[in-house]
């Protein structure tokens, strides 16, 4: 269960982000992210569309659903503390970043909450 929960937040985060970057994301643009082939994200939109989080338009780019814009940006705001809160304790932001990416999937809801805590009152928010 892990491993797919791992996988479908990591196609939000990063459909999120790549929508930062402009409107029209299709597959492909995932693909090119994630270095991931064709057949996989092909696989990974279907599930997430299945899981009622995106659509597809007439054109095939890829549109959020109200619950998966809120998914997709609750996981980023995990990603934001985790990397805050590994960078205050002394990592540089590279190494932040890149372990970010993998805690991010494997916390609990309640455990963000925690960090979100922790940074905040770390950095005076």
């Amino acid at each position: 269960m892990i491993k797919y929960r791992e996988s479908e937040e990591m196609y939000l985060e990063t459909i999120l982000l790549l929508k930062q970057k402009g409107p029209n994301v299709h597959a492909i643009n995932i693909a090119e992210e994630l270095g991931y082939s064709k057949p996989s994200v092909s696989r990974g939109v279907n599930l997430l569309i299945q899981n009622g989080y995106i659509t597809i338009g007439s054109s095939g780019e890829i549109r959020f659903t109200e619950a998966g814009r809120a998914k997709a940006e609750d996981i980023y705001e995990r990603h934001k503390i985790i990397t805050k809160l590994l960078e205050i304790v002394g990592a540089d932001s590279a190494l932040a970043e890149e372990n970010a990416c993998r805690i991010e999937h494997v916390i609990t809801p309640q455990l963000s909450i925690v960090l979100k805590n922790f940074v905040n009152s770390h950095t005076g928010k």
